[in-house]
Formats: structure tokens, C-alpha cells, sequence
């Protein structure tokens, strides 16, 4: 049954980012939409929107929960889904700050002050934390560039290294939105 919805929801994915309506709208759009029409991914990210982005408009924020909300929606969510709005490629400058207020808000990686914290901070958090430094070294396992291959990525790893950057979503050592504008 599990293999049957992953089919479906990658169908219904496929749909939406190549129906004539989406094609002359942002595919972050359509993907956005793909996740409304599945409950579980809908449920998910509306979890995660109360958490990270509705307290803190309202001044307060809870940066355990919120970073939680994110983790469990790319732990949970179906994966076509969730790596489709992370992965999606942003024809606009609207865009891409859309895409990062979703998955880098400020509830969740700002440190005290209205000053962002170094990187050297949150990634000596994440070693120290149980949470995070197994995904770290995941992705570090899975994403390492490879010199034998002409651009240095490994081609039957690229599942594995989405999934483990997928991963670091939600943790102190969060790591850079992919670019904006994706090259083939």
C-alpha cells in the first residue's frame, strides 16, 4: 500500500508540474499545491507553519518546537512532496524569500540579539547534539565530492545525498537552500 500512495503522489506531482496552469506559474507553486492536496504532507507543513511562523509573527517563538515541526515534516512527509518544495527552482527574487522564509525561518536558526549567530556556533551545537550530529555526518557521508568524476559528484548517490541534505532541515547546522535557479 505504502509503494501504491508513493506512486500516486508522484503522479499526481508529475501532473501538476506539467499541467498547462503551472507551466506559466512558478513550479514552487505547483509543488506547494501538490503538498495541499496530500493530507499528510498538508497536515505536516501546516504543523510546522504554527510552530515556526506563526509565533513568530505574534513575537514569540519556540526554537526547539519549531526546528522539531521541520525535522518531523521531512522525516514524515512524503518524500516527492517535501523535496519538491525544497528542491524547487524560483523564477524570482519573491520566490526564492518565499522558499527561504519557509524552510530557513527566523524562529528557527536566529540566535539572541538581532544579529544572526556565526556559523561556527550552531555547528559546535551540532556536534555536542544528539539530534543533529548523526545528520551531519550523514550528509557529509553522502554528499562528499568524489575527484574521480568529472564534476565530482557521484551519480548512483545523488537520492541519498538529497535525503541526507533533506535531513539537515530543522537543526542548528541547517544547511544553504539550494540555488534558485536549478541547471540540468
Amino acid at each position: 500500500m505504502a509503494h501504491c500512495s508513493g506512486l500516486l503522489i508522484l503522479l499526481l506531482l508529475q501532473l501538476l508540474l506539467r499541467s498547462p496552469s503551472s507551466a506559466a506559474r512558478n513550479r514552487c507553486v505547483a509543488a506547494a499545491e501538490a503538498c495541499t492536496a496530500d493530507a499528510r504532507c498538508q497536515r505536516l507543513r501546516a504543523q510546522y507553519v504554527a510552530q515556526c511562523l506563526g509565533p513568530a509573527a505574534s513575537g514569540g517563538c519556540a526554537q526547539d518546537r519549531c526546528r522539531r515541526a521541520l525535522r518531523r515534516f521531512f522525516a514524515r512527509g512524503p518524500q516527492a512532496l517535501t523535496h519538491a518544495l525544497l528542491f524547487c527552482p524560483c523564477a524570482s527574487p519573491a520566490c526564492a524569500e518565499r522558499r527561504r522564509q519557509t524552510f530557513v525561518p527566523a524562529c528557527a536558526f536566529s540566535g539572541p540579539g538581532s544579529a544572526p549567530p556565526s556559523c561556527l556556533a550552531p555547528l559546535d551545537t551540532c556536534e555536542h547534539s544528539r539530534v543533529c550530529r548523526p545528520r551531519l555526518l550523514a550528509f557529509q557521508a553522502s554528499c562528499a565530492p568524489v575527484p574521480s568524476t568529472p564534476d565530482g559528484c557521484p551519480r548512483d548517490q545523488a537520492p541519498r545525498c538529497l535525503r541526507a541534505y533533506a535531513g539537515l532541515v530543522g537543526v542548528p547546522q541547517a544547511p544553504p537552500l539550494p540555488p534558485t535557479t536549478l541547471t540540468t
